[in-house]
């Protein structure tokens, strides 16, 4: 009773009312005096009205609008019919059981959207602004410039995005990735809106307006991801448009037929099957014809489950832009993905050093690491970091970069460079190659080859597992697109399990590829699906059939580009995803079918006068409640573990 709304509780007591009323009609009914016909029509006329006064309002205002054909008017003209006939219990029961299959069903949707209400609860009301002598003052995020500095105290929601400038903590990321490890964060670290302080007080520098918030990005994304339907809701839209004046004009000659029939036929020529009928028989079977015709089950279960697949996905921290996109990952049988950053770490790492001849490992990466402690490249990041002591400037001069080969620098007073094959080569050193997959870092010290360092881009430690777990899935093809070296793509899909991989590839030559891929696929209906890190890979993203972000937290490249965003790195939750769409589609279907396959035999039995008002009622409201409880299981998601 507390779960429900104030309309819905309003809507109960109405429930309960008539239902108490029509009894009380009932029990009364024998002890009226004979000839008694217009009071028992009154008597009945209460729990009548108290349940049913709205579906006429509504049925008459939508006639004056032009809108004629919809349940209101399926339920009114049915239950009208029945009381005009005599059928007085009849008319007041399948209004009572009608609303509360309206009552059920708006129960359900309700539901169904405490997922997506729960999302909505990560943006802030206010954000505690920081004032020029140090004092805080509550304001809305929206009044908030960049560059001005909020303070967010423990416990409290990141109101907008920002970059830390004091203080730390642990982030509770939860509401956005799904994710229950908090992540820590420090000085200059960049937080996002939506996010839970979870222990320290942070003073952050704000970097994004209000309206360009990550927050708002991803709301904005969720509420207008019912704008996108899918062909399974499009299809019902158009079915329930031209199904219901079909059904009204079948009941419609179902009485008019027989009643003509009879008053020109003569009683002996009469065929068999209006052989001792009326027309007050064949109007109640038209009647019961309407109630049973009404599409609620088809019309409130499709677009639920859909709706109940896209929340349980957000819980997952997996946002789909539109049903439509839910609808194509169910068929998708090739996934793409870009290597770096979404199959592997997309960090250098040292994973390799091969010393000269009188060289030790660590004076080969001192070296290496002192040469290059002037460069932002990521393999000169990945050296230092592998060195792991802090760098005296004094020890490195001369610093020259050569693009394109590496660098060559004074240290300790001798020259040293780092660089590739080509570097050694200019230099008139002779190297030693390499087998092993990866970037090869050669080091000289005056002209001598001190040795190499091996720095590769490891795989994710989930990215063996998703693949597999796609193949489970049902992927016909896995495919990697990247501009690495072949020698390193070649390792990464052996490792991986990946079917098929491009190495070398520029930005236009994925979309090449993927092209190439779309126009090779094994049907017409079957949906490629790209995996890219929503950046770098935008127009690729743009171009398959399901465009995937992976690890899109805070980018709003990827919210952009993709037509589902992952909001963390987890590669598993892309066959968390897949799961998602093929369950929600499967429920559909299961809908769909059973909808129709029991409508079409009632419908049946009753044009022949074998079914009654009760078989109707669970035509039109028992099916609706076993659709709508269906549907509500998209709500409840299997997610892949590694």
């Amino acid at each position: 009773m507390n779960n429900l709304t104030r309309k819905q509780r309003k809507m109960l007591y109405r429930i309960l009312a008539a239902a108490v009323l029509l009894v009380a009609v009932k029990l009364l009914s024998p002890l009226l005096p004979q000839g008694g016909g217009a009071l028992l029509w009154l008597l009945y006329l209460v729990p009548y009205g108290v349940i049913g006064w709205d579906i006429l309002w509504k049925a008459v205002r939508n006639i004056l609008n032009g809108q004629v054909f919809d349940e209101n008017f399926l339920m009114a003209l049915a239950t009208v019919g029945a009381f005009a006939t005599g059928e007085y219990a009849e008319a007041v029961f399948v209004m009572l059981f009608y609303q509360t299959g309206e009552l059920f069903q708006d129960y359900a949707v309700g539901r169904s959207r405490q997922s997506i209400a729960a999302l909505m609860d990560i943006r802030p009301d206010v954000a505690n602004l920081e004032s020029e002598d140090g004092s805080l003052e509550e304001v809305d995020p929206e009044d908030v410039e960049v560059g001005s500095v909020i303070v967010v105290k423990p416990g409290e929601r990141v109101p907008l995005d920002g970059e830390v400038i004091e203080g730390s903590s642990a982030l509770d990321t939860a509401a956005l990735t799904g994710e229950s490890v908090p992540r820590d964060v420090g000085p200059g670290d960049a937080v996002i809106s939506g996010c839970v302080n979870q222990s320290g007080l942070l003073r952050v520098k704000v970097t994004k307006p209000c309206e360009e918030s990550t927050v708002s990005k991803i709301l904005d994304l969720v509420e207008n991801a019912g704008e996108k339907k899918a062909a399974s809701e499009n299809f019902i839209t158009r079915f329930a448009r031209y199904y219901t004046p079909c059904v009204v004009i079948a009941a419609t000659a179902l009485f008019l037929i027989p009643t003509i029939a009879l008053a020109l036929i003569p009683a002996s020529a009469q065929p068999a099957f209006l052989a001792g009928t009326n027309w007050t028989g064949w109007l109640h079977r038209a009647l019961i014809f309407l109630v049973i015709s009404c599409p609620c089950a088809l019309v409130i279960s499709v677009p639920l489950s859909f709706f109940g697949g896209i929340g349980g996905a957000s819980k997952c921290g997996i946002l789909v832009k539109g049903s439509n996109y839910l609808e194509l990952l169910s068929r998708a049988e090739t996934v793409v993905f870009d290597k770096t950053g979404t199959l592997t770490q997309g960090s250098f790492t040292v994973t390799a050093l091969h010393p000269g001849q009188g060289v030790t490992e660590d004076a080969l990466l001192e070296a290496a690491a002192l040469a290059e402690s002037w460069s932002s490249h990521p393999i000169s990041v990945s050296l230092r970091k592998a060195w792991g002591r802090e760098i005296n400037p004094n020890r490195v001069t001369d610093v020259e970069e050569i693009a394109g080969h590496g660098v060559r620098a004074k240290v300790d007073g001798k020259i040293v460079s780092a660089g590739n094959s080509r570097l050694m080569e200019r230099e008139g050193v002779q190297w030693e190659p390499c087998e092993l997959p990866g970037t090869i870092v050669h080091v000289t010290v005056e002209g001598h080859y001190a040795g190499h360092i091996l720095i590769s881009d490891l795989p994710k430690p989930e990215a063996k597992t998703l693949v597999e777990g796609l193949k489970a899935a049902g992927v016909k093809k896995a495919v990697m697109l990247t501009g690495d070296a072949e020698a390193a793509a070649k390792a990464v899909a052996r490792e991986l399990g990946i079917d098929e991989y491009h190495a070398q590839l520029l930005p236009a030559d994925k979309v090449e590829r993927v092209e190439h891929l779309l126009t090779h696929k094994s049907s017409p209906s079957a949906a490629l699906a790209f995996v890219g890190d929503g950046i770098n890979d935008a127009p690729v993203l743009t171009r398959a059939d399901i465009g995937i972000a992976m690890g899109a937290l805070g980018s709003d490249a990827a919210i952009e580009a993709a037509d589902i965003v992952l909001m963390d790195d987890n590669p598993a939750k892309i066959v968390t995803a897949m799961r998602i769409s093929r369950k929600t589609l499967r429920i559909v279907k299961q809908n769909i079918w059973f909808a129709l396959g029991v409508k079409g035999a009632v419908l049946l039995l009753g044009a022949f006068g074998v079914a009654t008002m009760w078989e109707a009622v669970f035509a039109d409201v028992g099916v609706a409640f076993i659709a709508i409880l269906n549907a509500m299981r998209c709500l409840h998601v299997d997610e892949f573990k590694r």
